[in-house]
């Protein structure tokens, strides 16, 4: 990993970076810092990505699976300055090899029509049997 250091567990700093690290996408700029430590607490896996040098978190994933028929990956994401530079990969395979999802029969994601190349490369495919994705949407107040 070179010069850098997985994280499992996030201390207050680390947090308070990942706050900010959402607050620049578009689909997780809304979340608050306890919603972001209760998403961290119900996920079976979160991985983030520390710059050695710096200290500073670069990059983020998490997943939820029942460990055994389905994994679902959400949020991964490079700090800006360090994309297009291996980040999402390491982050992408760390998580292909972790214990909680190496041998789960179905890996899934979803993503932008421009990433789709991109999740390619690790052998994710949009053909789903003919599945689509449903949502019902709970009107949150915040």
């Amino acid at each position: 990993m070179g010069n850098y250091i997985v994280v499992e567990e996030f201390n207050e700093i680390q947090l308070e970076e990942l706050h900010s690290l959402f607050k620049n996408e578009w689909w997780t700029q809304k979340r608050s810092l306890p919603e972001i430590s209760k998403l961290i607490d119900n996920s079976s896996v979160v991985l983030g990505l520390i710059n050695s040098k710096t200290g500073e978190l670069i990059g983020f994933a998490r997943v939820i699976s029942d460990t055994l028929y389905r994994a679902f990956i959400f949020d991964v994401i490079a700090k800006e300055d360090y994309r297009n530079s291996g980040i999402g990969t390491m982050l992408m395979n760390r998580i292909l090899e972790h214990p909680q999802v190496k041998d789960v029969e179905r890996v899934e994601l979803y993503c932008p029509d421009r990433l789709i190349p991109y999740y390619e490369k690790f052998g994710f495919s949009t053909d789903v049997n003919g599945s689509k994705l449903m949502r019902i949407s709970n009107h949150i107040i915040r």
